[in-house]
């Protein structure tokens, strides 16, 4: 009887021991998911908008267009 009764306490310490490390696990998925809702809402954002000429810009020349340098 006493061996009973060890065994189930033994299954149930192991069973709350999975259950905390499951739920200590919450707040960073939650976190991933909102992080990857908003990657993803970003994402189509960028997907949806048609660049115009508008939106284009041109570097200006550098004005070292010369020579390269010399190599050691």
């Amino acid at each position: 009887m006493t061996l009973a009764i060890l065994a189930v306490a033994g299954v149930a310490s192991i069973f709350l021991f999975a259950l905390k490390g499951v739920l200590d696990q919450v707040p960073d998925v939650i976190d991933s998911a909102s992080r990857a809702r908003d990657a993803w809402h970003r994402f189509r954002r960028k997907v949806d908008e048609q660049p115009t000429t508008a939106t284009v810009v041109e570097m200006p020349p550098r004005g070292d267009e010369k020579q390269p340098p010399a190599a050691a």
